[in-house]
């Protein structure tokens, strides 16, 4: 007779969906919590990165044209039916202005695409994904960035990508994820952590009160479609109330966005689970002095592959400062590397040296969410997919190599598709009926949108699913050289946590509850195994078992200063890379340029 424990364990994996693999051990202790887990799964660490359609990336996977960058040969066993570009025939015969094109590594810096929630739902155009050069292609920029005509239809292969494309091939990929609803980096961010977009009111940034000018008419770029009460939805990028470097180290007068509600965050403290936000530039520039009105400064800038010196930390790029109850507003460092991951002064937000310190010494949070300095996080314009690639390659190698890695899922994950062409189209699972107009002069919400389902809880400007995004799972539970056709958006993400840990559901219609499940990603009753590490141009360096690695005894320097005996760096203060990645490799992509890159876009 089967174990009650065991019982529980299986009854508990079917929330994971429909098609969750048969795993029915008994729960699994969570590493620095008091729950457990209903898979083998003890961590999951979340790797966010910037603005790329599943196309621009995989439009030809598993085929490259080895004419130039990384040589790339696929597995013969690598699945047929995936739904690229090359699949669909639309290379060549393609119903927008322009055919898709190949990018070269050469051409790896190029124009940021328009990307706003109206845009890309023009872009479909209704399914018939034809209008793109019209509504998000920017194919002329300064700076020395590389522009064309047709540059949105865009696309890189394996020989640029080539780490993406090797991961694919070891471990899961799914061809059919989704944004949750369409829109910029700030709605991604807060559909991963929370699934919900709605219940954003705007905060004076000088005084921090709620609703600036009229309670009933709050600032439009920070709040659309608001309610009587001021409450409303986040469509554009505004920035988070709860941190010290948003609005320019609040030197800006725009109007900070305050989420109300719960997010994942939330609901693992509830059941004492460790988690962490581990962003890049987090650890502020100048400290903040211990005063009211006073500020932390976020202004450690690294130089990406074009020679453009980026501010690393990126505010609204960070979804737990929209929160109060999940913020470190004045970013300060933990205490100790044992803090790391529970309650203490930095409140689970911390610094990518945090990130490295935990995974050295073994303690590693059950749940991580780790975001690149900007100009590691692929968002073209002051990113591109070679420092991207980078920074994976260093995370993942970091990861496989640490002692946690035995029980780690890995998912890389985008915010948004930055606009870049996609043919796969879902029509709308939730509605939005916003007919205001937007900075293009058209309804805010496409007639597709408007005639979709009804909005849950009559929440405006959340139609979606948006744009279609590349989704990984890493880890030696996943599946093998296996494309995954589930339909899942940025929630999937949230709902595994939430299945996995018990947590329960977010509530408030959050998409937590309707999204797609990854437990087709995943083989718990047969794991693989693996560690395959990668050098940095994403060719693979080595494929083996599983390694059982020792913890390391480690400290952090907590304060501003980014000092981090787990991190050790050379002369010229680059992190050290693991398996012999050094500097050189970061910066031997290409020659160095004087133009400057600009950041994201913020409200004028």
């Amino acid at each position: 007779m089967r174990s009650l424990g065991a019982l529980a364990g299986a009854a508990a994996l079917t929330v994971l969906g429909s098609n969750a693999p048969g795993w029915a051990a008994a729960p699994a202790a969570a590493q620095g919590g008091h729950s457990s887990t209903v898979t083998p799964i003890k961590h999951v660490v979340v790797l966010f990165d910037e603005n790329i359609s599943f196309d621009h990336y995989f439009a030809t996977y598993p085929k490259a044209a080895n004419t130039d960058g990384t040589k790339f040969t696929a597995s013969k066993n690598t699945p047929k039916d995936i739904d690229t570009l090359a699949h669909a025939g639309l290379l060549t015969k393609n119903p927008n202005q322009y055919a898709p094109k190949r990018l070269s590594p050469s051409q790896a810096m190029t124009c940021d695409q328009n990307h706003n929630y109206g845009a890309e739902q023009l872009a479909y155009n209704g399914g018939k994904a034809d209008q793109f050069v019209q509504n998000t292609e920017v194919d002329k920029c300064s700076g020395g960035l590389f522009g064309e005509p047709g540059l949105v239809m865009d696309y890189y292969d394996g020989n640029t990508v080539t780490a993406l494309w090797n991961y694919a091939q070891h471990y899961s990929l799914s061809d059919r994820s989704y944004s949750s609803n369409y829109g910029p980096s700030t709605p991604g961010a807060l559909n991963l952590v929370s699934g919900n977009t709605h219940g954003v009111i705007s905060m004076d940034p000088s005084t921090g009160t709620d609703n600036p000018k009229q309670t009933s008419k709050p600032d439009s770029y920070t709040v659309q479609s608001p309610d009587a009460k001021g409450v409303g939805t986040v469509i554009n990028d505004p920035d988070p109330a709860y941190d010290d470097c948003s609005g320019k180290d609040h030197t800006s007068t725009n109007a900070l966005a305050s989420m109300q509600g719960k997010n994942i965050g939330d609901l693992l403290n509830t059941k004492k689970v460790s988690w962490g936000w581990f962003q890049g530039g987090f650890r502020p520039s100048t400290a903040w002095n211990g005063t009211s009105g006073s500020y932390a400064k976020c202004d450690t800038t690294h130089t990406n592959l074009g020679g453009a010196a980026v501010a690393d930390y990126s505010p609204h790029h960070n979804p737990f400062a929209y929160y109060k109850s999940t913020a470190n507003p004045h970013h300060l460092a933990p205490k100790s590397v044992s803090e790391i991951g529970h309650n203490g002064r930095a409140n689970h937000n911390y610094d990518l040296t945090d990130f490295s310190a935990a995974l050295k010494a073994g303690k590693l949070p059950a749940v991580s969410f780790v975001k690149a300095g900007e100009y590691q996080d692929g968002h073209a314009g002051y990113s591109d997919p070679t420092d991207e690639q980078h920074f994976l390659v260093n995370q993942i190698n970091a990861i496989q190599s640490s002692p946690q890695w035995k029980s780690t899922a890995i998912v890389v994950a985008y915010d948004d598709s930055d606009g870049w062409y996609d043919h796969a189209y879902v029509a709308p699972k939730n509605g939005s009926t916003d007919t205001s107009l937007g900075s293009n002069g058209k309804a805010t919400d496409s007639p597709a949108c408007q005639k979709g389902p009804k909005a849950a809880g009559g929440y405006a400007d959340r139609c979606g699913p948006g744009t279609r995004q590349p989704l990984l799972v890493i880890s030696p539970y996943s599946k093998v050289n296996k494309v995954d056709h589930t339909l899942t958006n940025q929630a999937s993400i949230t709902r595994f946590i939430e299945d996995n840990w018990c947590t329960g559901r977010i509530g408030d219609h959050s998409f937590d509850a309707t999204s797609g499940s990854l437990a087709g990603m995943f083989d718990f009753r047969h794991p693989n195994n693996k560690q395959v590490l990668l050098n940095s141009d994403g060719s693979v360096r080595h494929v083996g078992p599983v390694q059982d690695v020792a913890p390391v005894s480690t400290s952090i320097t907590p304060g501003p200063a980014m000092q981090n005996t787990a991190a050790s760096t050379d002369a010229s203060g680059f992190p050290t890379l693991p398996v012999g990645l050094g500097v050189g490799a970061l910066l031997a992509a290409g020659a160095t340029g004087t133009y400057l890159t600009l950041r994201r876009k913020q409200q004028a």
